[in-house]
């Protein structure tokens, strides 16, 4: 099998109030070293326009309007095997300390998570009736077929919890 991938560290501090979980970043993501580093990933567009700020390409940027806002970031998967980027691709999984990070951090009310794989797998790490609020949002990967527009509309339940 290929080489094992890993996560990044969580973006996140004492002020968080919600968490954004994706599954592990795809082969772009880790290129640049970045979270949502593939070009046509509508992650950061999303956010952007969530809240009302001007768009970056600056990750340095793009990290302080989230921290600014209240929003942490990390991925369900700690590490993995993994061809290419598909989520249906990944092999002998290892889970991020999602229960112990949120313990950690008692400010964040609500975990949203983009896209099945990260909901499937947080259900799993932290049971169906975890204590804070689980939503399952629309990928925003190039790779789920769903219009902007409609990922964007979804992803408005974000702002509910900020």
């Amino acid at each position: 099998m290929q080489n094992r991938i890993f996560s990044f560290p969580p973006i996140i501090d004492d002020h968080s109030e919600i968490i954004i979980l994706g599954s592990i970043p795809g082969v772009k993501s880790l290129e640049k070293q970045q979270y949502y580093g593939h070009p046509q990933n509508k992650f950061w567009k999303i956010i952007f326009e969530l809240l009302n700020e001007e768009f970056t390409e600056d990750y340095d940027q793009r990290i302080q309007i989230l921290k600014k806002n209240h929003i942490a970031l990390w991925d369900v998967i700690d590490s993995c095997e993994r061809k290419g980027s598909l989520d249906s691709e990944i092999k002998n999984e290892e889970a991020n300390e999602i229960g112990e990070l949120l313990e950690d951090h008692p400010n964040i009310k609500a975990i949203f998570c983009n896209g099945g794989k990260s909901y499937k797998n947080v259900q799993k790490i932290l049971g169906k009736n975890y204590k804070i609020p689980v939503f399952l949002l629309p990928s925003t990967s190039p790779l789920h077929t769903v219009s902007f527009e409609k990922k964007l509309e979804e992803w408005k339940k974000v702002k509910q919890y900020l």
